[in-house]
């Protein structure tokens, strides 16, 4: 599974935004490596710098020196509505009667088709297949037709279902918004005490960190807030009132381990949930792995608990990323391995668990168990450190259609045979909750029972290329 997006902007007159925006979005890679963008105020002027790939490939010092200002909009994508074409990259930056606005979003709207046709119109160009245009449209309509930056960006929230995490700047400064349900994270904080009025917002706190930043709060689910240079009281707004559902797999894998969530760091949280694994699943075995990054503090929690020793069976290259050269077919028939390289030396003769935060398809999986057995391994206990995923999502996750989801169409003892594991077990949705130690209300687990908290149409879960052009989508 992939992502949506790292939303990541810094208000700091002053300062060189642009760096530090860069630096934020570099720590946010994993959220999103199609494209990057960042987005730079000067008085009335907005400077648009984006392109496919990484932060690291799309900018560099000379483009980052051309970017002075106060205030600057990132973002990184991983497509979940519209393709992977330069014209979906982020931010959107459109004028109207008060002024340019720069929108970064993160997360995927289930009504984009209505919001569409109520936005479009004789004076509407669509210049993306995204329904992070459709919220800019629908914010542009709102000031253009009256309402100040506030009460129009609310106005425009009003209009959106399904999860969006929104960072937009404007000529009356920076504002932070989520969706009532506050599926994907946001926080925000200030380069330091001696900085106060100089805001930062990010994604995760792990893009407060690389900047020596303080945390001050999460934008609440719910919650519009309004920074502006050298205040140090934000005005914070609640322009919606509704149950909060932090996707749980934020929790389990797509955040960073070093990020913060519920006052505590997600490698805390993924080291419980290893221990509960093993009181759940136990297994005689002789040594326990993770499957980098993700299953690593898993694993060293079974490991923990279950008195097994922990190993490194698998080397991850690090410096893979996105890349835009692809194997033949034939290297991948020759077991070609870019990122994931097992140890014969740790593996030979071994009983091994292996720990994965989850199985989707089942495609990887099966290949990564057929490489420890090529690699020696006696036997192969594969443990999941969530429940299986029976449903697909819908709010920012790159998920298949369900009858390509292994969960949802096959029992464990089939998958098991699948995988050609010597045993497998499952995370249970009751472990997951109980080692977040907080409310299971808290959470959107609707990828593991299909209890979605926001209702939506039959069509939207056709495709997530439901806004391109007739055959566009085969050409990209």
């Amino acid at each position: 599974m992939e992502e949506a997006c790292g939303v990541f902007a810094v208000l700091a007159p002053g300062e060189a935004v642009a760096n530090l925006t860069y630096f934020g979005l570099y720590s946010l890679q994993h959220r999103g490596q199609e494209s990057a963008g960042i987005a730079v105020f000067q008085e009335d002027r907005v400077r648009l710098h984006k392109d496919m790939g990484l932060v690291s490939q799309v900018f560099d010092q000379d483009v980052l020196a051309r970017m002075p200002g106060e205030l600057a909009i990132g973002h990184n994508r991983y497509s979940t509505t519209g393709s992977s074409r330069l014209c979906n990259a982020q931010p959107v930056v459109l004028m109207t009667r008060l002024g340019p606005f720069a929108l970064a979003h993160n997360g995927n709207l289930v009504n984009a088709a209505q919001l569409r046709r109520s936005v479009d119109g004789a004076d509407v160009a669509f210049t993306s297949t995204t329904d992070s245009e459709l919220i800019a449209l629908a914010l542009q309509q709102a000031v253009d037709g009256g309402l100040g930056w506030p009460e129009a960006i609310a106005a425009a929230a009003r209009l959106c279902q399904g999860a969006f995490s929104l960072a937009i700047g404007t000529p009356d400064g920076l504002f932070a918004l989520r969706d009532g349900h506050g599926i994907r994270p946001l926080v925000f904080g200030h380069l330091g005490e001696r900085h106060l009025g100089q805001w930062i917002v990010s994604s995760e706190t792990c893009g407060l960190d690389i900047l020596g930043a303080s945390c001050v709060d999460d934008v609440a689910p719910g919650e519009l807030i309004h920074f502006r240079a050298g205040d140090p009281h934000p005005e914070r707004h609640r322009w919606i009132e509704e149950p909060t559902k932090l996707c749980v797999f934020e929790m389990i894998y797509f955040a960073r381990p070093d990020s913060r969530f519920f006052g505590e760091s997600l490698y805390s949280y993924r080291n419980r949930i290893g221990q509960i694994l093993a009181r759940e699943a136990s297994v005689e075995a002789d040594i326990v792995i993770g499957v980098p990054d993700s299953g690593i503090p898993a694993a060293i929690g079974y490991s923990q608990e279950s008195g097994i020793p922990f190993a490194d069976g698998l080397i991850k290259n690090r410096y893979v990323g996105r890349t835009f050269i692809q194997p033949t077919q034939a290297m991948r028939e020759a077991g070609i391995r870019v990122k994931l390289n097992p140890l014969p030396d740790v593996l030979h003769d071994q009983r091994v668990v292996v720990i994965d935060d989850s199985i989707v398809r089942g495609t990887t999986s099966r290949k990564l168990v057929r490489a420890l057995r090529d690699a020696g391994a006696r036997e192969v206990h594969m443990r999941i450190s969530s429940p299986p995923v029976t449903h697909p999502c819908f709010y920012g996750i790159d998920t298949d259609t369900q009858d390509h989801l292994i969960a949802a169409c096959q029992t464990l003892a089939e998958i098991q045979a699948h995988l050609a594991v010597d045993s497998l077990a499952y995370l249970s949705k009751e472990g997951m909750v109980e080692a977040a130690q907080t409310s299971s209300g808290h959470f959107c687990t609707a990828c593991f029972d299909g209890a979605y908290p926001i209702p939506m149409d039959e069509s939207v879960r056709a495709s997530k290329l439901m806004l391109e052009p007739r055959g566009l989508a085969a050409t990209v």
